[in-house]
């Protein structure tokens, strides 16, 4: 690809706004989270979300054997959340330890109490689109929000995190 053409895409994906949520699963006694920002509503009718998941990412294996995921929305002056969940944890770490989680419509499913909104949700579909990164597409069965703004994330170059 030229890379004039490379860099005019590249600023037009920077531009597209995204929420910054904690991605969040449990299967039996592990679980895990991750700042996802490649989110979005899929569905009005059953009400559904997508979110991209970079190929390899620990929570991967969660979702797909829990068959259930949240999506924590970050308030946007969420500091804490957004630092604990932006590196990989070490595998044998539970990564909700000392934070707050309430209890939610699915079981076994960590909801971060603190967040600004959440749904949690059942696994519809999981897409390989032989990409570097995978699609998971989840029916939404409960969820909550407080009051407050939400982190928006706008990127200078869509090629970049």
């Amino acid at each position: 690809m030229d890379e004039a053409v490379k860099q005019s895409i590249g600023s037009a994906l920077g531009a597209i706004p995204s929420g910054v949520f904690v991605l969040t699963a449990q299967h039996e006694d592990r679980r895990s989270g991750m700042l996802a920002s490649w989110v979005q509503q899929a569905c009005f009718e059953p009400p559904m979300v997508v979110v991209a998941v970079a190929k390899g990412r620990s929570i991967m294996p969660l979702i797909s054997e829990s068959r259930q995921f949240a999506l924590c929305q970050l308030a946007d002056d969420d500091k804490l959340l957004s630092r604990k969940f932006a590196e990989a944890s070490d595998p044998g770490e539970d990564p909700f330890l000392g934070f707050e989680l309430t209890p939610g419509q699915l079981p076994n499913l960590p909801i971060l109490a603190n967040c600004l909104a959440y749904t949690e949700c059942e696994l519809a579909c999981h897409m390989d689109v032989e990409g570097d990164h995978d699609l998971f597409v989840g029916l939404v069965r409960g969820g909550g929000r407080q009051t407050g703004a939400p982190r928006i994330h706008i990127r200078e170059n869509g090629f970049e995190y």
